[in-house]
Formats: structure tokens, sequence, C-alpha cells
């Protein structure tokens, strides 16, 4: 694996800069370290070095030949470390982009929430020419991005407030799959490997129910969100049980949303269908990733297209008419026309909501190394074709761009975008991706986050392991207690 090693003067740094030369070179190995631990870069790359003393930043490339870029940036009475950070930031991205000869959609951009920076600056009072001006020159941001990212906070604005500062949102994660896939980081477990796990898990998550039922006995969640894994993969019993403990356990007089994840069409059939119905969940998740039977194999889904279309069948006489279908850009041996087919068959299944992921390497999915060497060859790509092929297709279908993230290592350094038909906006993914209210997430895996007046945010991670979070469910219920009653 090629290395590519950047050295750093000054700590507060690293993970920005991981994140930004990252970005300009995909499948390298990026390795920050200080200058008092110099690597050198491997495979032809050239080494880059980045000081920062006084009112001076300077960035450095050198190869074999000696010094290839110096360029430097003036600090002169610049003492916010926000600020310093951004200056530094478009200093090594201008080094990057003469380096490499590219340029990245987002700029310099490295966090996950484009959108509520820019919801923020407009909240403000920043005009249109203003609002452009500022990102262009602080962030470098292309226009397509900048536009994109303004159209959304425009869209889930009326979403935003309708959510009450002072309430909350539900999430539970279900830590179950049929098969774990190629690119999977999620808490995730081989159902057919822990049906002797599943009962236990439940009672454990019923004690993390009981807690936040007491804790917010006084107000109702505005949305529930059920999630993994693949929740559907619990039997029909199962499903029923944790449904109905739910709706049992807190007032649902505010509740605007109820999603359950029925993601993988082998776990879905009428009975567990009929059991979301009853419990009234207002919005289901079938997930294709791909319309392409070569892709689903080699990525580790053992369902077919068909199987998809046979899903949203049932789904429909089932009585769903809120459904979402997540795909995903950038799959081990995809292109355009592969994205094209994909997006020809969705469209046949006319869903309320499009969710189009850009494939992101996480450290800890399978086979990462495989995959990142698909990067290297090429035989991993997202490119602007892509996206717009996707984009265009939801337009097609009625839908609107209403949320959107980012993340580490993804492919095209593109982003993930929701998009929906009006009155079908995912509420649940408005109100995490812009932290507008508290998430109260239980089971294991999950992480619970408390967004206090003024914006500040704690947050509270329950252990992963599954049959550490049996053992350890009453630390984590103490855990979550003292993140709500502290000040």
């Amino acid at each position: 694996m090629d290395i590519l090693a950047v050295s750093v003067n000054q700590p507060g740094f690293q993970y920005e800069l991981h994140a930004l030369v990252s970005a300009f070179y995909p499948g390298v190995t990026v390795k920050v370290v200080s200058n008092d631990d110099l690597t050198s870069s491997t495979g032809g790359l050239p080494d880059i070095m980045v000081g920062i003393n006084g009112d001076q930043a300077l960035f450095a490339s050198f190869t074999d030949e000696g010094p290839q870029d110096v360029i430097s940036a003036d600090l002169d009475g610049v003492t916010d470390k926000a600020v310093r950070k951004q200056l530094v930031g478009r200093l090594v991205y201008m080094g990057l982009n003469q380096l490499t000869g590219k340029r990245l959609p987002w700029g310099t951009l490295t966090g996950i929430r484009p959108v509520k920076l820019v919801s923020g600056l407009i909240r403000d009072g920043l005009e249109e020419a203003d609002l452009k001006e500022y990102m262009q020159t602080v962030y470098m941001i292309s226009d397509e991005k900048l536009a994109l990212a303004s159209r959304i906070a425009m869209i889930q604005q009326p979403v935003v407030d309708s959510l009450s500062p002072e309430g909350f949102s539900l999430y539970i994660g279900i830590p179950f799959c049929p098969s774990r896939c190629l690119y999977c980081s999620f808490t995730s477990y081989p159902a057919d490997r822990c049906e002797d796990l599943m009962d236990p898990y439940l009672e454990a998550l019923f004690r993390e129910i009981d807690f936040a039922a007491e804790r917010f006995a006084e107000i109702g969640p505005d949305s529930i969100y059920i999630g993994g894994g693949t929740p559907t993969s619990l039997s029909p019993e199962r499903l029923c049980r944790l449904l109905e403990k739910v709706n049992s356990s807190f007032d649902r007089s505010r509740l605007k949303e109820f999603t359950v994840e029925a993601g993988r069409p082998d776990s879905i059939d009428a009975e567990k269908l009929r059991v979301l119905k009853e419990a009234k969940v207002s919005r289901i998740s079938i997930n294709p990733q791909t319309m392409n039977p070569e892709t689903l194999g080699r990525i580790g889904r053992k369902h077919t297209p068909e199987d998809i279309i046979r899903a949203f069948e049932i789904s429909r006489k089932a009585g769903f008419r809120n459904i979402n279908a997540d795909i995903i850009l950038g799959l081990p041996g995809e292109g355009p026309s592969e994205v094209k087919r994909t997006m020809e068959e969705i469209e046949k299944l006319s869903p309320e909501s499009l969710t189009v992921h850009s494939l992101a390497i996480k450290r800890s999915s399978k086979l990462k190394e495989e995959l990142r060497e698909d990067v290297s060859r090429g035989a991993i790509e997202n490119t602007e074709e892509m996206m717009r092929l996707t984009s265009e297709g939801a337009a097609r279908m009625g839908m609107d761009p209403y949320y959107l993230y980012r993340q580490k290592n993804i492919a095209g350094n593109f982003e993930n975008t929701g998009y929906a038909k009006a009155g079908c906006y995912g509420i649940y993914n408005v109100a995490i991706m812009e932290e507008v209210q508290s998430i109260v997430a239980l089971g294991a895996g999950t992480v619970t986050k408390r967004v206090y007046p003024g914006g500040r945010i704690e947050r509270c991670d329950t252990v992963k392991d599954l049959k550490l979070y049996l053992e350890k469910t009453d630390e984590m219920i103490e855990r979550k207690r003292k993140l709500f009653d502290g000040d």
C-alpha cells in the first residue's frame, strides 16, 4: 500500500489535514506525523510539510529532487483558532491543487454537516451573494455544491421548525442482519448465528426503553427510528414484542414519524409487514443498494433485483405509502452504465424517497484492504456523471433533496443525499443531521446526543460488542441518565 507522509509542526491540525489530503489521494494511506516523527512517502508520492510559525503558515512538497511547491499564507493578527485552521486549510488545499491538478467539489470542508453550516449562516442574516462569497472564499466550495446545500437548507427548514428543541427523537438499534455486507461498518451480527442472543438482547433493550420512558414521561418523541443492522431480521413474534413495547412505553401524541428499516428484501415477508402496519409504523426503508445482480453478489448481498421488486409489491399490498429506497454509488466495478440501470429500475418502483450514498470505506468494514486496493486500481469510483444520474432520476420521480451528510474516505469526495416527495421528508434524518434536538439512542453500538439550548452538544456512546452490551446494560442506562440529568 502506497504511503503519503504529511508532517506538521503544531498539534490541533492533524484531523483536518488527514481528511483533506486523503480526499486528494483516494486509495493511498495518509500518515500525518509531527516533525519529530518524520515518515517518508512511498510509491513515488511526495512528502508534504505544513509549518505554522508565528504569523506565517507554509506548505511544501518534496521529492528526491528537492522542494517542488512552496507556498505560504499570512496569519498576522489572526488569533482565533478556528479562523487559523480555515486559513491553513485553504493553504493546504491550494498546495494540493497545484500538486495534483484536482479540485474538490466541497473545497476544504471536511466535516459531515455542510448544510448545518449553511443554515446557520442564513439564520444569521447572510444574503445570497454574501453567503456565496463567504463559502467560496473561506471553504473554496464549488457553485454546484453551494447551490445544493442552500436548496436543502430551504427545503428542510419547515421540518426543523416543526421539531421542539425541548423534545427528542428516539433511535432503537437492532444489531442483527441476514449477512454482513462487504462495506458495512455498522454494529451487525449474523442473525442465523445469534438466535440464542436475540431474546436476551430484547430483554436488555426493554430495560433501556423503560429508563427512557420514565425519564421522558412528560414529553413523547417527535420521531422514532428503528434501525440496525436489519430490524426485520427478527421473527414476526419478536418484532411484534418490540413494537408493542415501544408503543406502550411512549406518548405518541406528538409523534410525526415512525420508521423501521426493512432494508434487506430477504428479511421481509407478508407477516412481518402486517406486524409493522398494525403497530402504526408510518415509514419503512427497502434498500436495493444496486439493481445489478453481479454487484449484489460481489458485496455480500443474498438477494436479487427480483427480490427487491417483490418486497415493494408486498409492502404496497400491506398498505405502506411511504417507502424509502437506499442505493450506493461507488460499489466495486460499477460505473455510469450500472448506475443508470439501477435508477431505471428504481423509478419503476416509485418509492416516496431515495437516499443516495457515496461509498465510504470505513476502518471497521469487512475486507477494507480489498476495497482500498480497488480504489487504487480505479475499480471503485464515483463521478459527477453518476451523481447527476441519481439527482435527475430523483427529480423525474417528483423528489427534492432534503438532507445531506458527508463521511471520511467517501468515493469521489462527494456526499450522501436524501431525496423525497413533498410530505415524505424523513423527519428523523433531518433531526439527527441538523442537530436541532436530542437523540435518545438505545441498543448496542448507538450514540445518544443531548442538544442543549444554544447548540452545545454532548454525546454518550453505548458499547458495540453484543455480549458486552448484555453484561453492561445497567451501566449504559446510567451513562444516559447522567447525560440528561446533568447541567
